[in-house]
């Protein structure tokens, strides 16, 4: 991607803010000037009321602090609430593209845990929002007090001048030497969460085959190396802390020390003493907010990078014109596909044409580049080289949104989403419950869903866990049937199907190949393929025969026996038995 296209994403919802940022940045001259009620209300107790004994002049000097004071709590809430409002706006123009970056990324670099840039978004968000911008915006009129300080004495102008800088000097050389640490232990932290998380999924293997003990011990490893490069942090960071809030000390003490020698010497009153004291606080007040908010700082910048990396992974997703609605024509030239992230391709030189309409099966052994070549053809893995087109037109210029409409997919790792089973079929949109019914009994699972405790209402959760292999494999096949599709590819859907769900499954394909639907299934069962057209044999990534599907299954496995036997009255017909491909190879 681009880095006007990564700009175009990040700096629209900050350019959106502008305003905002702009009018709290206003707001916050404003607010400082009225931070002097304080010390210009303690300057005239000691200097005009209590010499005087004036109770009038007291009474206006104090409705007028609480005036202002209520002035400046007004601009305070009104400020942080124009905040709340601007962080609305970014959300809005950034977490929809930046949801979609992460889809892409997710499909570009599997493992990357692009799922965590959602967060990213809400910590800008929160920095943007709260009282880290503040700090940023009060940070500018810090300049205000410095020159009333001058103005009090050229002493303490220099005194609020030198500790200011001393802080925000220290807070840079803290941000130096533990950056290097703390990002190393983020990166580490997230390996061992990613350990922890695939123990946490596969725990079932782990107590059948007591490897718990030895996953521990490699998240164990990982989680010391966290601990270590934390402790080395905090270590270089406790020191400089320490010494900031020395530096702080030990200047209120000085003003205070050195505004009674002035005003043993009468160059300044008491009251300015007092009034200095208040004012140098409030000169280091917008540097100490932006040392506190430090953190928040570094961590929205860190988000922020997250996120342009991400967008530069993902690459733009380019407006494209709508297509018609395909036929199911599915061309295929010197086609070469590769994992996300890796070199080696998997298909090489791949050519094949299904027409609109056939039932075509793909074969070949484990690691030929079946599952491979689905994924290409979906658009869920691109392309290296060749050309693969749907009716006649290039698969990238196809909408991925647009196309998936018509596309029914079923993958050999069946996911289903929390949710209801009704939605789970219907792919989260709208649908009417007819439809929802229609689809279900055309895959043949109509029954198992109505066995459900809550039937088509049951709540799947996460995964489907509460779901057995073949029930989740019925419902997803359902949901690739769902809204008449033109194109279906089915990735080992018997996988862990019984008897009658591969019945079902048989009933489907041969409603889908009479309706004129066209239909690709990769198995290794070749009793599947009893009325497909066409077969495509895979081997080592490339083509290894192509054609009709009675000419290459009778080379490989022989004659496929009459589909549809009447057995004689009272004798019972047995099923043919079903081998693998990989059997029925080795076999010939």
């Amino acid at each position: 991607m681009s880095t006007q296209a990564t700009r175009s994403v990040l700096s629209d919802g900050l350019r959106a803010m502008r305003p905002v940022l702009a009018t709290a940045v206003a707001f916050g001259f404003f607010i400082n000037l009225l931070l002097f009620v304080s010390p210009l209300y303690m300057l005239q107790i000691y200097d005009r009321v209590l010499p005087s004994r004036n109770e009038t002049t007291l009474m206006g000097i104090t409705l007028i602090a609480v005036f202002g004071l209520g002035v400046y709590a007004a601009l305070e809430m009104l400020r942080s609430r124009l905040l709340v409002r601007g962080g609305l706006i970014f959300d809005r123009r950034v977490t929809d593209p930046i949801f979609d970056a992460a889809h892409r990324g997710a499909l570009l670099r599997p493992g990357a845990q692009h799922d965590t840039v959602l967060r990213d978004v809400d910590i800008l968000r929160e920095f943007l929002t709260g009282s880290g911008i503040l700090a940023f915006c009060d940070l500018p009129w810090a300049p205000i007090f410095l020159v009333a300080c001058f103005l009090l004495h050229p002493w303490f102008g220099a005194m609020a001048l030198v500790g200011g800088g001393l802080i925000l000097g220290l807070t840079l050389l803290n941000e130096v030497a533990t950056r290097h640490a703390l990002e190393s232990a983020s990166r580490v932290s997230r390996l061992a969460g990613q350990q922890a998380g695939a123990s946490f999924r596969n725990g079932e293997v782990l107590r059948a085959m007591g490897m718990l003990g030895a996953m521990r011990a490699l998240w164990r490893g990982r989680h010391d190396e966290v601990l270590l490069l934390q402790a080395r942090a905090s270590d270089r960071a406790g020191l400089i802390v320490a010494a900031t809030k020395f530096v702080r000390l030990l200047l209120q003490l000085l003003v205070l020390g050195v505004g009674a020698y002035l005003a043993i010497h009468r160059e300044i009153t008491g009251g300015a003493m007092i009034a200095a004291s208040i004012i140098i606080g409030r000169a280091l007040g917008p540097i100490e907010a932006v040392v506190g908010n430090w953190k928040g700082f570094t961590a929205a910048r860190a988000s922020h990078r997250r996120l342009a990396e991400l967008l530069a992974v993902a690459g733009p997703e380019p407006a494209r014109v709508t297509l018609p609605r395909p036929r199911g024509l599915i061309e295929a030239e010197a086609l070469s596909v590769a994992a996300p992230g890796a070199s080696r391709a998997i298909l090489q030189g791949v050519g094949f044409r299904i027409e609109p309409g056939q039932l075509v099966g793909i074969i070949g052994p484990s690691a030929a580049g079946k599952s491979t070549l689905v994924r290409a053809m979906t658009g869920i893995w691109p392309l290296t080289g060749g050309s693969l087109r749907i009716d006649g037109a290039e698969l990238r210029h196809w909408d991925p949104q647009d196309l998936g409409r018509h596309v029914g997919y079923l993958p050999q790792d069946v996911e289903l989403f929390d949710g209801t089973v009704a939605q789970n079929i219907a792919r989260f949109g709208p649908a009417e419950d007819a439809a929802i019914l229609a689809v279900a009994r055309r895959a043949g699972c109509h029954d198992l869903i109505q066995a459900l405790p809550d039937g088509y209402n049951t709540v799947i959760g996460p995964g489907g866990h509460g779901l057995s292999g073949g029930q989740r494999q019925r419902i997803a096949l359902a949901r690739a049937l769902y809204g008449d599709p033109s194109l279906i590819l089915l990735d080992e859907p018997n996988a862990s199907l019984d008897q009658p769900g591969e019945a079902a499954l048989m009933r489907a394909l041969a409603a889908l190949r009479a309706d004129g639907t066209t239909v690709v299934i990769v198995t290794h069962k070749v009793s599947l393929l009893a009325d497909a057209d066409a077969v495509l044999v895979l081997n080592a990534g490339s083509v290894q025969s192509f054609g009709p599907a009675e000419s290459i299954l009778g080379a490989l496995v022989g004659p496929r026996s009459v589909p549809h036997v009447v057995p004689a009255a009272g004798v019972t017909a047995l099923p043919e038995p079903r081998r693998s491909f990989d059997a029925q190879r080795s076999a010939g």
